[in-house]
């Protein structure tokens, strides 16, 4: 999380968080409350500002973010294919099968790329 990326460049870089707030002219508490987590969703002013006294950039501070959110999407559509499955009466021992069947479906699918 975004917090924990601003905590961990804080540290490395030696400020206390009362020398980051005061630089980044934002509250102590409001920054701490970005650390925890608290306040997950900091608006991009106050990114920018945090950034720009890290001395980062600004995609280094949100780049987890965006990895966080897509892995959750993708985790998310994962949950959902594996409801479905387990909602059709497909059980997890059965799943071996099914496996075989995609890696078959994979391979038919390079040979008939390989034909054209």
């Amino acid at each position: 999380m975004i917090g924990n990326m601003i905590y961990e460049i804080r540290k490395k870089r030696g400020f206390t968080l009362s020398e980051l707030a005061i630089r980044a002219r934002i509250s102590k508490s409001n920054l701490s409350n970005i650390e925890r987590n608290i306040n997950t969703n900091p608006s991009i002013d106050v990114i920018k500002k945090i950034a720009l006294v890290l001395d980062v950039d600004l995609k280094t501070l949100l780049g987890n973010e965006i990895v966080d959110d897509t892995q959750k999407h993708l985790d998310e559509e994962w949950l959902d294919f594996v409801y479905e499955l387990k909602k059709s009466g497909i059980e997890r021992e059965q799943f071996q099968e099914y496996k075989s069947l995609i890696e078959f479906l994979k391979w038919k699918n390079e040979k008939l790329g390989e034909n054209n």
